[in-house]
């Protein structure tokens, strides 16, 4: 099928158009000016060049691309990371996850595409109440940290709109945090720098449960959702959600840095904020039972543990 990627050149995009291709996908990728094609054009894909944030300019882009399936992979987070003003810093990918959406969404309608798959994430966006792993189902955070509610509304007009859509078949694909080649998360990504320096301390209980994902896996899993699956939201996460006191103890030792410190919330407070503290102490994880069972896939890294020890380079 022909597939139009806005997104191909973030940290999933990059490996997201190579498997469509393998798969016989021809691809379409959007980029924002010409400096950005040469790889894409190395790799055998078509390139889009349009401004997502111009309405004429990416409508008429994808009138011309005519794609069969539309897949929006637009983030912003290159350089996000202070968790005391994460609203600030999302506030491209906020404009991503809206208005971009609806004109995407518009876009698929004029050229008559089959489906469109968008981008939303799994873990700390759920209600901080209940049991350690949501499904699909479980209500978002009604009262979210201070600093993450805009994020969160962005979030939440996504899925409301997946879910409101019934003339497309439309899903949403709630990734776990990413590691691996090219996040934050990787041999050389600022995460582990913080680790091997023992700059990222197990806040307070660290009961927090993370559902972590391998950019590859959650790549794999949207090249599934391109010919399978009903409309809908997935949680694309690996096997094993995982409190911070499990999971980040592991994450050292998998790239040789000494354990890490513990430090008290209210000190924690101070450094990463009401959301960071959250983070490391309340959020829940994720199910990927629906996603498993709808989309006929399986993560090759099935718990993090392996991925750590294997996947980070």
């Amino acid at each position: 099928m022909k597939v139009f990627v806005a997104g191909s050149t973030g940290a999933i995009g990059k490996v997201l158009v190579p498997q469509l291709m393998e798969k016989g996908h021809e691809v379409v990728a959007l980029v924002r000016d010409d400096r950005k094609a040469e790889a894409l054009l190395a790799a055998g894909a078509t390139v889009a060049v349009a401004d997502a944030l111009n309405k004429e300019a990416l409508t008429a882009a994808i009138r011309k691309a005519e794609p069969e399936v539309i897949i929006h992979q637009l983030t912003a987070l290159a350089h996000a990371g202070n968790l005391k003003r994460l609203d600030d810093e999302f506030v491209l990918t906020n404009r991503f996850r809206t208005e971009v959406t609806d004109t995407l969404l518009a876009a698929a309608r004029l050229v008559g595409a089959r489906r469109f798959i968008a981008q939303s994430f799994c873990g700390w966006p759920f209600a901080r109440e209940g049991g350690p792993v949501k499904a699909e189902e479980a209500p978002l955070d009604p009262n979210p940290p201070s600093g993450f509610a805009k994020i969160l509304a962005a979030i939440r007009y996504l899925e409301d709109t997946v879910r409101k859509t019934v003339d497309l078949r439309v899903l949403a694909l709630r990734y776990g945090p990413f590691y691996g080649p090219g996040t934050g998360i990787a041999q050389d990504g600022p995460i582990i720098k913080l680790v091997r320096k023992r700059m990222l301390p197990i806040v307070g209980n660290g009961a927090g449960i993370w559902s972590f994902i391998h950019i590859h896996d959650a790549a794999r899993a949207t090249v599934a959702a391109v010919s399978s699956g009903s409309p809908g939201i997935y949680n694309v996460v690996d096997n094993e959600p995982a409190p911070v006191t499990t999971w980040l103890p592991a994450l050292a030792d998998a790239v040789g840095a000494k354990p890490p410190y513990r430090v008290p919330v209210w000190l924690g407070k101070l450094a990463i904020g009401e959301g960071g503290v959250s983070m490391m102490t309340q959020i829940r994880g994720g199910s990927n039972a629906k996603a498993k069972q709808e989309l006929g896939w399986e993560p090759t890294y099935q718990t993090w543990r392996r991925g750590f020890a294997e996947g980070l380079g």
